[in-house]
């Protein structure tokens, strides 16, 4: 077992033994392997051509005034060291209206015969939009005496991802600043905290038709409880993808992700609640299309997990 296993293998068995509880904090996802340019500014162009992804995110559906998410992300590498990309995200939760566009800038550099390391820088603006005549107060007679919130802030952010064809293991905040952001536990404006997320995973041959990839996503939060994503999921015949994910102490989840066409991947996946809000929800919904933007002049690598 290479030594890199060995450190990923040791990090998700770390995680596994902590105590965590969960918050809505940022914008969170299920299908996080496909939106991984939303979490780490380094992995842009990390695919070696421009990719595109759609993503749709309704969460506790059934429950008013809970998250709902949409993200477009593009990128594409601009020489062997340099990649760029786009991404908006747009996340409403009561009466709260977020939308985040940054441009994402990486430098990457040969460790190894197999092997890279890039660095990411982000900035952008976040345009916070705050109606306390929205969503549904727990006390409404407090929405009365509260300013309504809208404001264009600046978001700066940067990560580091190592990575192969085979795994990968990565860190990143994605906003340095601290400004103002709505906090859903306590219903008011409140100051934003900082974020820190880790990544990792690795894609093992099971056979010569199916790969086997489990992976994770922690986000550390300053004041907060942290919280980890596990998956592991199957890729048969490079064409269909099975798998299951578990948010500690939150939710479980089924992934299927399908290749309709060599350029063109379709992804879905349900979360099932499993704390005290499945009385009040059906569960949440999460679609991912993703879009290799190739010429027909380069012959389109093998479906990729990551």
């Amino acid at each position: 077992m290479n030594i890199h296993l060995k450190l990923l293998m040791g990090f998700c068995v770390a995680v596994l033994s902590m105590q965590v509880t969960f918050a809505q904090q940022d914008p969170q996802f299920t299908q996080y392997a496909y939106n991984t340019l939303g979490v780490n500014a380094a992995y842009a162009g990390s695919r070696g051509h421009a990719t595109a992804l759609g993503l749709i995110r309704t969460q506790w559906v059934g429950l008013d005034g809970a998250p709902k998410t949409q993200t477009f992300t593009i990128d594409s590498p601009l020489s062997e060291r340099v990649g760029l990309g786009l991404a908006v995200i747009n996340d409403e939760l009561g009466p709260s209206r977020e939308t985040y566009i940054d441009l994402n800038f990486s430098y990457t550099i040969q460790t190894s015969e197999t092997r890279r390391l890039s660095f990411g820088i982000k900035g952008g603006g976040r345009f916070l939009d705050i109606d306390f005549t929205r969503g549904n107060a727990q006390n409404s007679s407090d929405v009365l005496f509260q300013n309504n919130v809208s404001e264009v802030l600046p978001t700066i952010g940067a990560g580091i991802y190592w990575h192969s064809d085979k795994n990968y293991i990565g860190i990143s905040t994605p906003n340095l600043l601290t400004n103002q952001t709505y906090d859903d536990i306590q219903q008011t404006v409140a100051a934003e905290r900082l974020h820190l997320f880790i990544i990792g995973g690795i894609v093992t041959d099971l056979s010569s038709d199916i790969k086997f990839k489990p992976a994770f996503l922690v986000k550390a939060v300053s004041g907060a409880p942290l919280i980890a994503d596990l998956s592991a999921n199957f890729m048969f015949y490079e064409k269909l993808r099975l798998g299951v994910s578990y948010r500690w102490d939150d939710s479980v989840s089924g992934l299927a992700g399908f290749q309709l066409t060599p350029q063109l991947l379709l992804g879905y996946s349900y979360d099932y609640t499993t704390t005290e809000l499945q009385r009040f929800n059906t569960g949440s919904h999460e679609i991912a299309l993703r879009f290799d933007l190739i010429s027909n002049g380069r012959k389109l690598k093998s479906p990729r997990f990551f």
